[in-house]
């Protein structure tokens, strides 16, 4: 693990995603209520989510200054996102939802932590 992120870009891009997502789950947007509906995630946790999401863009502004810290955010994201998929199918739910924004975001999740912290 290199002492700094490097490429920076990648931490930034990934904390502004996250930050801009939790801001849509503060009263979440239609398309992220219908998507929490549809994998049957209860409205009673539906609050927690905002943040969760604002936690990770935090974690990963500080990543840049603590590695570790920016490092092992970006883990913490690949795992909510394989469990974000996980309950995408076992709700059966294969649309857009899960194939851009679920597995899209583990992507630029995993592609953050490889490119920035480990290469």
């Amino acid at each position: 693990m290199s002492l700094l992120p490097d490429p920076v870009w990648p931490v930034v891009v990934l904390a502004v995603v996250s930050a801009v997502d939790g801001a849509l789950c503060i009263k979440p947007a239609a398309f992220i209520a219908r998507c929490f509906e549809d994998v049957g995630w209860p409205r009673s946790r539906w609050w927690m989510m905002a943040p969760i999401k604002f936690a990770a863009a935090v974690g990963l502004i500080a990543g840049i200054w603590l590695p570790g810290l920016g490092f092992l955010t970006s883990l913490c994201l690949v795992a909510y996102f394989v469990v974000a998929i996980s309950f995408h199918v076992r709700a059966r739910d294969f649309g857009r939802t899960l194939f851009v924004n679920a597995t899209g975001m583990l992507v630029l999740s995993v592609g953050t932590a490889g490119i920035s912290f480990l290469i």
